[in-house]
């Protein structure tokens, strides 16, 4: 079986900028990935690229063997999640809203919201203790809760894959290492297939199998 996400002679430019070139890499199944380096060496850049919101210059991104850009776009985002840098909620959005919008993939024209649905946005509260925080305005979590939230939404998307782009930004030494724990968890009981930026080594080395 192929690999559920690798790139081929991947190279990725802004303009006239070239950030990778000519990069070879799988990415292993049911395994914890993290992406380390300077600052502006690409980690972002190519997590992108790995979520489909950034075209190679030349090479390929393959999902499940196929390049991902022959995908349709549902089909890619039930399969892969992504969870950018210091994403922002509109104002007075309640947690339970916001995960409820990692179930949209999922959704058919005229199709009405599922008991399966509520089971996924649920179970998504549950394995990030959100339950008692469910109703309550994403705006009014402290960082720590408010990354749970995130990670809850990407987790009802109901994906094997999940990209996180630094997913312990802005947050104190503490809550980086709860937020890692609650990565590990779900790669361990889920078998999620995680990849995700950090930048620093210490925690890499930490709870990644591959670096």
């Amino acid at each position: 079986l192929p690999p559920p996400l690798e790139s081929r002679s991947l190279s990725l430019s802004y303009g006239e900028r070239n950030i990778i070139e000519n990069l070879n890499l799988c990415l292993p199944e049911r395994c914890i990935t993290v992406l380390v380096g300077g600052n502006g060496c690409g980690k972002s850049t190519l997590l992108k690229a790995f979520a489909r919101l950034l075209k190679p210059s030349q090479g390929h991104v393959r999902l499940d063997g196929r390049d991902i850009h022959q995908w349709p776009t549902q089909q890619v985002a039930q399969r892969l999640a992504i969870l950018p840098q210091g994403p922002t909620a509109p104002e007075g959005l309640t947690v339970h809203q916001l995960v409820r919008q990692g179930r949209y993939p999922h959704q058919r024209w005229l199709q009405s919201w599922s008991q399966e649905d509520e089971q996924r946005v649920n179970q998504a509260l549950r394995d990030t203790d959100l339950t008692e925080l469910a109703d309550s305005p994403v705006d009014s979590l402290s960082g720590g809760q408010r990354q749970r939230a995130w990670i809850a939404m990407a987790l009802a998307q109901d994906t094997d894959i999940l990209l996180l782009d630094d997913p312990t930004t802005y947050l104190d030494l503490t809550h980086q290492i709860d937020i890692l724990d609650l990565l590990a968890d779900l790669n361990n009981r889920w078998e999620k297939t995680i990849v995700m930026v950090l930048h620093d080594l210490n925690l890499a080395c930490r709870y990644a199998h591959h670096i």
